[in-house]
């Protein structure tokens, strides 16, 4: 284990109690403002023996007396503030602790203050501090062991704030060999990267939350691009409001866009359009149209939307009637039926004429899709599903068809089909154990979570079902969502990794906690974010929680994330691509 010098570092503080339950109290040193303290920061306690990462969860002033509080000092009064200050009064704050590091027993210097062969003061004191940093260089992600904490440093160890090499041993580098390590962002006082374990983080379903206005999308955006440029994963995303694709507006007063994935990573990113109007309008170069048809919508796609289209149950389980006689016609047979027909298909079936004529009458409202086919001419869903499997990621723009009748059918529509053929594939490489057979791993990003995970329906959609198996079938979600207190307990407890935004609502606080032991001391540093580019990150892809100040997604990113190779094109070899592509599928 790497050794970490605190010879050379100011102490913060004290431990002068605590538990391992409800964490350190820590009291300030006279020298130290309390105004430095943030909730959120991160410490490190130097123990006899381990070094102990913390979370700073709350910062309180404390007296030694009562007399002070009762009568205290006249604000002119200098002097006698300056005398208290230390003594009779002070400042405290209360610590989590998160990891644990033991100290490498080789390095009885760190204890000492000088070599254990060195008898020559500060050369020997160099000496050891410069064959410390030589060590921790040396070292590789593998062989840093953090351990969970079982324990609590001693009274009176010192608190300190951590250090550059602090960083590197709980999260890692992004240049380390032997991890895809993606920068997130830095700590809120310092300028060092926090990383995120991109093979961690796509193993599992992860959540993106926070209240409208927080950057969600600009967050998401760039864990999105982490993991293109690291291939961690292929991704497929439903893009509700085109704001992942080509590019998007940046939030601010005056009006300027950023690039969306397709121009970061033109050769590996593939685009979809549900409107193809509304794309050319915006100038998206080489997109494909995407068409669905009734034959290709099942009951299961319907009951998603019921709610959408107004249907009760007793619709739904007439649809399944039709279905049941009709196969994947059932759509077009029902709506093409007359009274008098809906009335001999009661009689025979024993359905329910007034709710036959309530469905038919609701799905009447598909007619109005731009993308709906009484019949398509080729299987879209096929093709982007080709496009997967050859390891391009694919969005899907809505255009105007962004409301959430057409953005629920449709990502459930493709999702189901997807992940169906997904299962197969797992089938097939688990019983060949041919690595050739294994499928790429996949993350599905969806938008407004909570309308597909509501409790009354998770049990019953494809992403309650992709959300509990974990990476089962080698196919995980990438939820966003404002309201995380309307996702259902179960799903949110199965969250692998949340990155979180502001958030305001107790429910929606509460809900981000479901399932994260010692949670409580944590509260109170989500609910004191700023309400722009800070984020509490917790989970399966980092050790420990921690804030963080989210990298910025602007020029700087685009040089160093981006395809290298890529040029803008002039708008007219642009739509002239998009004519290219439009024959060579038969348009």
């Amino acid at each position: 284990m790497f050794p970490i010098d605190r010879i050379a570092d100011k102490p913060l503080g004290t431990v002068i109690q605590g538990s391992l339950a409800q964490g350190l109290e820590v009291r300030l040193h006279p020298d130290v403002s309390v105004e430095d303290m943030r909730v959120g920061k991160f410490l490190v306690v130097r123990g006899v023996r381990s070094d102990f990462f913390c979370i700073l969860t709350d910062v309180t002033l404390g007296t030694s007396s009562a007399r002070i509080v009762a009568n205290p000092p006249q604000p002119e009064d200098d002097f006698l503030q300056a005398v208290l200050a230390g003594s009779g009064t002070y400042g405290t704050i209360n610590l989590t602790p998160m990891l644990m590091l033991n100290r490498e027993p080789n390095f009885p210097e760190l204890k000492n203050g000088s070599a254990s062969n060195g008898k020559n003061g500060k050369n020997g004191k160099a000496t050891s501090k410069a064959a410390a940093i030589a060590s921790f260089q040396a070292q590789s992600s593998t062989e840093m062991q953090l351990l969970p904490v079982k324990t609590i440093p001693s009274h009176f160890s010192q608190v300190y704030d951590a250090s550059d090499r602090d960083f590197r041993a709980v999260f890692g580098w992004e240049d380390d060999p032997h991890r895809r390590n993606f920068n997130i962002g830095e700590p809120l006082d310092m300028e060092v990267p926090i990383c995120l374990d991109l093979d961690r983080f796509v193993e599992r379903s992860n959540g993106v939350f926070g209240k409208s206005g927080t950057g969600k999308s600009f967050l998401t955006r760039l864990l999105l691009s982490g993991i293109i440029r690291k291939q961690a994963a292929v991704n497929l995303i439903f893009d509700m409001h085109s704001e992942y694709g080509w590019e998007a507006v940046r939030e601010g007063k005056q009006f300027s866009t950023v690039k969306g994935l397709r121009q970061l990573f033109p050769n590996q990113v593939q685009m979809y359009t549900l409107d193809p109007e509304s794309t050319k309008r915006r100038g998206v170069r080489d997109a494909q149209e995407l068409y669905l048809s009734y034959d290709q919508i099942e009951v299961e796609d319907i009951k998603l939307v019921g709610a959408e289209l107004g249907l009760s149950e007793a619709s739904l389980d007439n649809a399944n009637i039709l279905y049941g006689e009709f196969g994947k016609s059932w759509i077009v047979q029902l709506l093409n039926m007359t009274n008098e027909e809906i009335q001999m298909f009661c009689d025979e079936k024993r359905g329910h004429k007034g709710s036959l004529m309530a469905l038919q009458r609701k799905l009447l409202r598909l007619e109005n899709l731009k993308y709906m086919r009484a019949a398509s001419p080729q299987n879209y869903i096929n093709q982007v599903l080709q496009s997967i499997e050859a390891g391009r990621h694919v969005v899907i723009e809505f255009g105007s068809q962004a409301d959430m009748l057409s953005y629920m059918l449709v990502t459930n529509m493709i999702t189901r089909r997807i992940h169906g053929a997904y299962v197969r594939k797992a089938e097939k490489f688990l019983q060949s154990k041919n690595i050739n057979d294994r499928p790429r791993q996949l993350v599905i990003t969806i938008e407004e979570a909570h309308r597909f995970l509501d409790p009354s329906i998770v049990h019953s959609t494809i992403f309650g079902t992709i959300a509990r198996e974990m990476r089962k079938y080698f196919v995980t979600l990438l939820i966003v969502d404002q309201r995380p207190s309307g996702i259902d307990n179960e799903v949110m407890s199965q969250i692998g990794t949340r990155i979180t935004a502001l958030l305001n609502d107790e429910k929606d606080i509460e809900a981000i906690f479901t399932g994260v032991s010692g949670a409580g001391n944590l509260r109170s540093v989500l609910a004191k974010l700023d309400s722009k580019q800070q984020t509490l990150i917790l989970g399966h892809a980092v050790p420990m929680p921690v804030v963080v100040r989210t990298r910025p997604y602007d020029e700087k990113f685009y040089a160093e994330i981006g395809d290298a190779d890529w040029e803008e094109m002039p708008d007219d070899d642009v739509f002239a691509a998009a004519e290219a592509a439009k024959a060579d599928l038969g348009f």
